[in-house]
Order: C-alpha cells, then structure tokens, then sequence
C-alpha cells in the first residue's frame, strides 16, 4: 500500500510577493500533509481484462441446428460466429478463427458436440460439454468445396457432399478421411452427358441404413447402395432441386424445386413423380400446368400417428405477390396456413418428438431462423401461434444509438421497471413452455443490480436488467409519442434537420436514485421524464422552445423577447419565464422565407394518456434561427435535487428549471468566457456585415461558419445563386415589415396586377430557399456526421452505418475553428467554485471540445414552496481550467479519496396527493447528497478528477493547482472515459481510439492497466463503448449484439462458475419398436456396419492431397483451460485420470516390450547354450 505526497509541488508555485508565496506555500503545506493520508487500495494485478457474454440476435445468420435430445439450438453466422442457446439464461458465444461463413451446422445428437461446416471448405468438430465450447479438430478440404454435410443418427460417419457432385466420408472421432468415395460420374447415368451440378441433399433412407439418397442441383436425385457401390434407382425432373425430405417409412419422398413445386415420389417408381404439388400456383381451369412461382428453398416431411402429415416448407409464393412479407407455409391434410414473417427466412428446422428418422415424427413445433429474428411456432394448437421468445434477441427492434451502464444501482429498481414493463407485453403466444430448455444455469456469484439503456433510432428507450450476465427486457420508453407524426410524405416539415429518424436518441442522462430520466434526441430536442406508478392523461404538454446562438450582440428576437446579458457575479440574472406552450411559436418564418423560430418538431396539441412509468415532465426544442437549422446537442445533464437540466451543442450552453418551466441560462460558448476568452474571440453576428433592404443575404451569412466543409468551387457556386437571389429581391420589403409576411400586401392598392406578379415572383423565391435551406441543413447533419473522427481513421469508418455520434473536437473546429467550441462534458456538483471560496457550493461544471473547462455558480432558493416560487440564480465563477483536447469526463473526490456523487432527490411517487404530514416532511426534506463536503471542515479539501480526449489531470480544491497529470495518449485520442468504482477504490478506465483500454489511480493517476483489445472499425463501437462499476464495461459489437467485458481479475476468477452449462447427462430415447411380424419377415429398419464399408481395412486410406487434418486447441489443452471452481474439480479430476490412464497405457507398452525383449534374449541364450554344450573351453 503506498502513501502519496504532493510536496513537490511547492516547488514550481509561483506568486506576486514573497509575503504572498510564503503563505500560500504555508497553506499548501497543511494540504499537503492531509493529502497523504490518502491511501490508494488499487494496484495492477487487481486488474485483468476478458469478454464476459455476447447478448442479442446473431448478425447476419446463416445456419441452424437443433439437438432433439439435449434441447440446444445452435446459429451459425456468415462472420464465422456460433451462437448456442439451452433453457432461457443458458447461452454462450463461439467464434472461428478464420472468420468465415457458417454454411451448415450437425450436432452429434447427445454426445456433447456439433460439426461446423465453413464457406473455407473447412469442417470443424466442438467440444460442448465444457462451459466455453472448443474445437478439438478440423479438417480443410484443399481441391473440392463443401456444399452439404449429413450424419445419420448415432452414427461417426460424416458424409460431405461437395461442388464437383462428389461425396468423401469423414470418421468424426479421429476426423480423417476414409477411402470410400461416391464419384459423381458413377452415381449419375452413363448416358447422361452433362454433369449433374453441386450436391445439395444427402440422407440415408429411414428403413435402410444402406440406401444414400443423393440430390444434384439439376433435378437428378440418385439412390446409392453402399454396399454393392452402385445406384439402385435414379431420378430425373426438368427443374433444378432445392432441398429433399423423406417419409419416415422410406417408401417416398418429397423434393422441392426452383419453379416452386414440390414432387413426391415413390422409391420404386423413378419415372415419374407419384404426385407433383404447386402450394401457391394458380390453377387454370384448362388442365394447363399452374404458373410458375418462387423456388421453395426447402420442405419437410413430418408425419403423425393420429393424423394428416405436415408438409412445411419456405419460399414457392407466386410473382404476382409484389411486396409481400416472406412466407413460411404449414400444409396439414386440406389445410394450407401461410404464416408471414418479417424478415426474409435463412432457415427453419421442425422440432419432433423423436430423433430417429424411421419412428413417427409427431412434430410439435417449427424454429424460424429469419435475417433478423427467431420465431418459434406452435403446430400443436390452432392458428399455430408463435412462442414467446424469452433471449433477449430485440436489442435491434430498431437500430441502437447510444447505450448507458449502471452496475450496482438501487435494489428497488428493477422489481419498479419490471412492474410498469409487465403490462407492456403483447397478448396471444402459445400457451407451452419455450421448447429450447437444454442446459443447466451457472452459480451466481454477483449479487449487484445492473441495468443496461438502450436508445434507438425510432426513438424508443429500453430499460435491460443486466444482473449476473444475463440479460432480460425490463420496460420500453416511446419517446416519439409526444410529437406530431406526419401523414404521408407530402405534409413532412421541411424544418428536419435529419432525412430520416428524426427521434433517434443521441444522450441518455439518468439519476438512478431520484428515477429522473433526461433524453437528448437528434431533431435538436430535450425531454425531461418523472417515473411513476400512476397513469396520468396530461391536457396540455409542458413545452419550452430555446433559441441557441454563439453571436447575440444585435440579433433581434422575432418574438420581441430579448435575451438576458451575462450577469456579473454579483447581480444573478432573471430566468426567462416562458409559459408552457403546446403548439409552436408564434413566428415561424421570417419576410424572406426563411425558417426562423420553428422547431423540427411538432408537439402534440391534444391530451396525452401517459402509462405507469416514465411520463413527460418537460419538452425541450431548440428553434431554426434565420434559416439555419439548430445544431445536434452535444452534452446533457440533469440534476434531481436542484431541479436542473442543463445541455449544450457547438453554438452554446442553455439551462432549464424544469421544476419552473423557465430558460435560467441561455449563452454562447464565447460568452462563457466573459473577458477571459484565451482566443481573443469576437461574437459575430449574420446580420452585422450588411444590411441590405431585403432580408435573403441572411442565408449567405448563415453559410459563413460551414465555409470550411465545402471546396471552392461549390462555395462560388451557391454564393452566386444566393448572391442572385439577393440582387432580385432587393428592395422587396422594407426593413421594418422584417417581421411581417411578404405577401400581406403593404403597397398600393391600385397596383394590384404589379403586387401579384410580385407576390407570385416572392412564392417561388421563398420556395426555393426553403428547399435550399432544407438541402444546407441536410449538408450540415451529413458532414457533421462524417467529420465526427479525426480525418486519418474516416476512410475505415462504415459510412453507411446510421450513427449518431457525439461531436468531437475535430468536427467542431473544422466547422468553424474561432467560434464554435462546442460543449462537451456537463456535471452538477457541490464543491468549492472559486480559488478563495471556504466552503463548497452548488455548482455546474462545463467542459468545452476546445479543453476548457469553466464553471458556473448555482444560487438556489429554499426548498419546499418558495423552491417554486424564488428563480433560481446563475452567475459565472471566472474559474478556468485548460487541458489537451476536448474534454469527456468530470468527476469529484473528497479528502479521503472517495467519489463524492452529485446530489439527488430520493424518488417518491409525485401523482398520488400528499397529506398534510408529507407536506411538511418534504418542506423539511433536503436533498441527499453523498458528500461529506457538506458537513466539512473549512480547511478540507476537495479533488476535481478531468478527463480528457489526451489527457487526465486532479485538480486541488480550492486552490485549483494541478497535483497530478497524465498524458493518456500522443497519437490516438480517448474515446470514453469513466471515473468508476472497483474494490472499494476509485480508478479512471479509458477506452482510446488505437484499441487499448486502460485504467489509472486516483488521485495519483498510476497506469494500472494497458490492455489492446480492439481498435475503432466503426463509429458504432465509439457510440456505445462505456464503463461502470464492479468492472464492467460493453458495447454494441455488430447492430444486433452487445458484448459485454470485464476489466476486474476477480470477476474473471469467478467467471467459470457464472458461465451456465450447455451439456447435460441425458438418457437417449429407446428405439422404436419393430413389431413381432416385421422382425419376423424383415420389414423393420435394415441397419448398417459402416465401420466394416468406410473402415480402412475395407475402403483403404484416402488421399493425403484431398484434405488436410488439423488438432484443435480443445483437446487435453482445453479440458485443462475449463478446469477451475466445483465443475473445474471433477473436470481435474478426470483430466488427472485420464492422464494417469495415458501413462498406465505407456507403461504397459513399456512392460510388454520389456517382457518381450527378455524372452527373445532368453530364447538367444538357450540356443548358444545348446550349441556350446559339448566342447571343450579350448575348442571355442
């Protein structure tokens, strides 16, 4: 454990007089010796950093598998990934290393394993009955491609089918090749002069082991006799082949083709098809053949003691069915159910009561794999409803913007969320339990609450209960309810910033505490949430609109209102109190066309019903000022207990009092400087420049700060097209009538055909800057967009990829370098604002992209009544702190080095009327602050902790010296930082832009952790990527799936024990019964020795050219990564004794060479015995 001291410091003190510094060096002294007491618990190898779990819909799938006995599905992806699912809880992640598709997938039915079939020609075998699945070998193909694998039912013999219509045979528990070979040349007619295609179907007849059906992609299906190596009966139709099923008896079997028909055939009968179906063609009255229609790309044939057979199949809908949804068709007797899916369908499989294939299959249920979704459907009841899918796969119901973390929040969280989120599902699933149930549970060793948000591009919120590595949905928040949806495409407002997702969600702010929930959203708008239990039906939506500039010095407000100057420190300003409005402002277009004083959105003017948990306290908008469109906010914070909500963007700063619905602070960036500004800055002003007659030149001055996004030759372009406009319109209105319509007619009467043809002229001028104001806007949003990165990472970012980032410096000060300095980090706290202050104070903390950070002094009225009656008073402190890039992070330690919490309101249910007792008690009830500030003496002292994109500095309070520093990057930049808490200590965890996460002391700042681990490919990482406590961080690791990581050594220690168990010792079914008469006479299943056909003493060795094998890293290697906790012991153990039984088996060798070496030395001996018996010693 070590102590700190800053004594150094005093060294590089500097001060006016010697009186001066001796005294200050005096203070420092005393603080000095208290900062020592500090003693930091952290060191490195408390430390480790590992993924956890992956959570949601597997990204971009392409496989599936089901084992019938042990209830696990499995989902392989085209990114290489395996995803396994057992009971709800019971998941787990797989990933191969060559990161190519998964084509197909086999389970080894209830022995703990499963063969993956790759795009690369691979096959691999995994272990599964240890709780982090591993490949224990793989097998590349290096002249042939793997188009489709089968294996039989408790059979080790793989057959692989491959692209020259070949089919190999692999021995899956040594994972070589066997000698035996199916020549596509052999198995098709000789007479046959074209070559068959690419197998796209093996399986072997249900009744006879012997028989291998065998499809080509041309039409030719071929029944193979392994035995006698030659084709029993062959198979020809005119349409290319999808997929085959057999009748469990092995009597027919059903294929289905590319013109979407399905042919039954009889196995004896190869010329013709027994039956030919069109599910979904037109039958024309004539006899004609049906129109032909979509390939159905696969069929399944299940059959049932009691009834019709299913006959399931995906695709075959007719071409005249334009725009309708993928279909999955169920055909049971007379009846045809045609379900619609919403996304296209990759796969399905139907789930039976039985694994063997010669048995009745009573199917129960059918696994829709979709693009997006997993839907499992009922068969068993009718309508054949869906199950109710209980993974947590809807993460990408609509595309994620932003995520927060909270690890260790209040116990009572989730049982609230979960109660108002109950009531939010949906009516009608199937009545059964989910039938994927394999696996058992891991212990729990964490006991915390974590609760995951989500925000989204439709501008949902939902809340995850994110305890123990799992994860479950919780409760989902519209934001986009409050505001006007547009009809059609005609009556959307041209004031969008954005072409699409105008509610997408960019900030999440959040006081698990007080419940007190704060969204930023894209359209440049604030909405501020109270939870509660009650459902409330709001008359009128409490609404404020802000109008956000950098330059005020002579811009007039349309509506007359002017706004406040900056107070001096010892005046405090007036809130501006705007009545809460539902509908727009009044002025919404200035007398040139322009937009001006309009927000992107319409709140809804009518009462709105608002269910049990988060309801509207307060909207927020910023307003289109003179044709340009406000920009995306920045930073957002909100503070239960002062009642405060605070935000920012690259124009400026603006505060609310959501309790009193008024604007307390409304200034640009510059502004916050007052005459401190470091960059000598002067406000500018559109308007200061020129003022013409007529009001078009504002859009040239609105162009004047995106000067730098566009090249010289498009800046000619649109300035002389503006420039144009200007000329025309010259002298059309008068300045005073700025404010008035130029169509209500202030001239002469007499003139009316010259006021027509210049109120027709003005309607097509106004028609065309509001479409180019709208193409600006559209300008600005997408190159805001694509400057959100440094220039030297653009090229590798997916553009396509719909963020909504925050702005870094970069995009701010290639916008426009002097002035728009945009507002970064925000936080409330209580501490000391001033250099000479003796005791802390309420507080805001700004920090700029330009590495600024200022702060504000909050004056705030007693609670109770007068906390709604008295303003709420602002005033700035003149502190000013500078670090290296833009800053992310702020937070506060106390004396003892512990984090002190900004203050918060303890929730209490605000609909229910208070009586007389609770009034009183919340007129005594001050906020809760964490902080023993409060309490503390004037000497003690405080800690700011600053994070920035380069650097991290702890900051003295009051004194505001630098005691410690940390250059965290030169050539990348931090992406997130956090100030979080681990062991009952503090550390800063940063994730940079280059892949290293790292984590620091506090307050010293010691490296503690410098891990790579995964560098910026998208803004979508950089979106989401955020720490919490406990050691707990995730991000959004594809569009559907969140990874979560820990950087705690003890959390990874007991992660084996928190990981659930896919394999479990179950009992395989027995097999169906023969019956007396057809054991008798032979007409049950023929069964197969394979081992006697495929073996190498029948089939011989395979060609070492043909494939190549490779030793997975999951073997005995694997076994001993696996082992550790109770499971880990009995895994040891049987390591141990399969070692001990390795080496029992050498040694045996060992003695049996042993024994033979002496009995051959014994044998030697006796002859030269026999041999000298009878000579004398001088005879040798």
């Amino acid at each position: 454990m070590r102590k700190f001291n800053i004594r150094k410091v005093l060294d590089g003190l500097t001060a006016v007089s010697a009186a001066a510094s001796a005294s200050s060096a005096a203070q420092q002294q005393q603080a000095g010796n208290r900062e020592t007491e500090i003693q930091e618990t952290l060191q490195s190898e408390h430390f480790q950093l590992c993924k956890t779990v992956r959570h949601g819909f597997p990204y971009q799938p392409s496989a599936l598998a089901f084992d019938p006995v042990q209830k696990i599905l499995a989902i392989g992806t085209q990114t290489g990934a395996l995803r396994l699912f057992g009971r709800p809880g019971v998941e787990c992640y797989c990933q191969h290393d060559s990161g190519a598709a998964v084509i197909q997938l086999q389970f080894l039915i209830n022995e703990g394993a499963l063969v993956s079939a790759l795009a690369d020609d691979t096959l691999h075998l995994w272990n599964l009955r240890q709780k982090r699945p591993a490949i224990l070998h793989s097998l590349k193909f290096n002249r042939e491609r793997i188009t489709f694998c089968h294996l039989p039912f408790q059979s080790k013999w793989l057959y692989v089918g491959t692209e020259r219509g070949n089919i190999h045979i692999v021995n899956v528990e040594s994972f070589t090749l066997s000698g035996y070979v199916i020549m596509w040349n052999k198995a098709i007619e000789l007479s046959s002069k074209s070559h068959p295609g690419p197998i796209v179907h093996i399986s072997d007849n249900p009744m006879d082991e012997g028989k291998l059906l065998i499809g080509f992609e041309s039409g030719t299906v071929v029944l193979w006799d392994l035995k006698s190596k030659k084709a029993d009966y062959r198979y020809t139709h005119d349409e290319a082949i999808h997929s085959v099923a057999w009748h469990h008896e092995g009597k027919q079997f059903i294929c289905s083709h590319s013109d979407g028909t399905l042919t039954i055939w009889n196995v004896k009968s190869p010329t013709k098809p027994f039956q030919t179906i069109t599910p979904h063609g037109k039958q024309l009255k004539d006899g004609k053949k049906p129109e032909p229609c979509k390939p159905i790309l696969k069929v399944e044939y299940k059959t049932t003691r009691a009834g019709e057979p299913f006959i399931i199949l995906s695709g075959g809908l007719s071409y005249d069915t334009v725009g309708r949804r993928p279909c999955l068709t169920v055909m049971h007797g007379k009846s045809t159910a045609v379900l619609e899916m919403d996304y296209s369908i990759v796969d399905f499989l139907t789930l039976c009561e039985t694994p063997y294939p010669n048995d009745f299959q009573e199917p129960y249920a059918v696994v829709v794999l979709l693009e997006k979704d997993l839907v499992l459907i009922d068969l068993a009841q009718n309508g054949y409803p869906i199950f109710e899918n209980p993974y947590p796969l809807t993460i990408h119901e609509s595309p994620v913007t932003c995520c927060e973390y909270f690890a260790d929040c209040p116990v009572d969280l989730i049982p609230a969320l979960y109660s108002v989120g109950a009531r939010q599902k949906r009516q009608g699933y199937s009545k059964k339990e989910w039938p994927i149930s394999g696996g058992n549970w891991g212990m729990i060793t964490q006991s915390y609450p974590e609760i995951i948000i989500t925000g989204h591009a439709d501008g949902s919120i939902k809340f995850w209960d994110a305890s123990a590595i799992t994860l479950q949905v919780l409760y989902k928040l519209k934001t986009a309810k409050v505001f006007e949806k547009s009809r059609n495409k005609d009556d959307k407002p041209n004031t969008d910033i954005v072409d699409e997702d105008p509610y997408a969600i960019q900030i999440i702010s959040w006081c698990p505490e007080s419940r007190m929930l704060c969204i930023a959203g894209v359209s440049a708008h604030v909405i501020i949430y109270r939870f509660s239990k009650q459902e409330v039906t709001t008359e009128i939506i409490p609404m404020l609109e802000v109008r956000l500039l950098y330059e005020i010095n002579d811009m007039e407000s349309p509506d007359g209102e002017q706004v406040p100057p900056l107070p001096t420190p010892g005046t405090g300003s007036n809130p501006q109190s705007i009545v809460p409005q539902s509908h727009p402002s009044t002025s919404s277009s200035s007398s040139d066309g322009l937009r001006d004083n309009v927000p992107c959105l319409k709140v809804k003017n009518s009462p709105l019903k608002q269910s049990p948990g988060y309801q509207i306290e307060l909207v927020i908008q910023l307003v289109w000022v003179s044709g340009e469109p406000p920009q995306q906010i920045t930073s957002l914070a909100v503070n239960s207990a002062y009642g405060l909500v605070v935000f920012g963007n690259c124009n400026g700063i603006a505060m609310v009092d959501y309790l009193q619905k008024a604007v307390l602070l409304n200034l640009g960036t510059i502004e916050l400087y007052g005459s401190n500004d470091p960059y000598r800055r002067e406000p500018r002003s559109p308007r200061k420049s020129r003022q013409p007659s007529g009001g078009m030149l504002t859009v040239a001055s609105c162009m004047c700060g995106l000067s730098n996004l566009y090249s010289e030759s498009v800046k000619k372009l649109r300035t002389s097209y503006i420039t144009g406009l200007c000329d025309i319109n010259e002298g059309a209105a008068v300045p005073e009538d700025r404010c008035k319509s130029p169509t209500s007619g202030s001239g002469s009467p007499n003139n009316s055909d010259d006021d027509e043809k210049m109120n027709n002229f003005i309607e097509k001028v106004k028609t065309k800057s509001r479409n180019f104001s709208k193409m600006v806007a559209n300008d600005i949003a997408k190159m805001s967009r694509k400057l959100s990165l440094p220039t030297e990472l653009k090229p590798d970012l997916d553009v396509k990829d719909n963020s909504f980032s925050r702005s870094r410096s970069s995009s701010v000060t290639s916008i426009d370098k002097e002035s728009r300095e945009a507002i970064s980090a925000l936080h409330f706290c209580e501490t000391f604002t001033r250099k000479n202050d003796t005791s802390p104070s309420p507080c805001l903390w700004i920090g700029t992209t330009l590495g600024t950070v200022l702060v504000i002094v909050l004056n705030l009225p007693p609670g109770g009544e007068q906390r709604l009656l008295q303003p709420v008073i602002v005033s700035p402190s003149g502190t000013i702190l500078r670090l290296k890039g833009a800053i992310l992070r702020m937070a506060f330690l106390d004396t003892t080095g512990s984090l002190v919490p900004p203050a918060h309101e303890p929730w209490r249910e605000h609909n229910v009327p208070e009586d007389k007792d609770e009034k009183d008690k919340s007129k005594k009830r001050r906020p809760v602050s964490v902080s023993p500030s409060s309490s503390q003496e004037i000497s003690e002292n405080q800690y700011a902790v600053i994070c920035s994109e380069k650097q991290a500095k702890v900051i003295s309070l009051p004194s505001q010296n630098c005691i410690y520093k940390q250059n965290i990057t030169e050539t990348s930049f931090v992406l997130r930082g956090d100030i979080v808490s681990l062991s009952n200590s503090i550390c800063l965890a940063c994730f940079c832009a280059n892949g290293h996460i790292m984590t620091f002391s506090l307050p010293s700042l010691r490296p503690l952790l410098d891990v790579y681990y995964l560098p910026l490919t998208n803004m979508r990482i950089a979106r989401t990527f955020c720490f919490t406590n406990n050691g707990q961080a995730l991000y959004l690791v594809s569009p559907t799936e969140i990874q979560r990581l820990t950087y705690s050594q003890e959390t990874c220690e007991n992660l084996q024990e928190m990981l659930g168990e896919l394999f479990t010792p179950v009992e395989t079914p027995e097999a169906p019964n023969r019956g007396f008469f057809k054991g008798l006479f032979g007409g049950g299943a023929q069964s197969l020795d394979r081992e006697e056909l495929f073996g190498e003493s029948a089939a011989g060795k395979a060609s070492r050219s043909l494939a190549q094998h490779i030793p997975g890293p999951g073997g005995i290697e694997g076994v001993k990564g696996a082992a550790s906790g109770v499971v880990g012991e009995l895994a040891r153990a049987r390591l141990a004794l399969d070692e001990r039984g390795q080496k029992l088996g050498e040694l045996e060798e060992k003695t049996a060479a042993m024994l033979y070496s002496a009995d051959s030395f014994s044998k030697h001996a006796h002859e030269m015995m026999l041999k000298y018996k009878d000579k004398k010693w001088y005879q040798f």
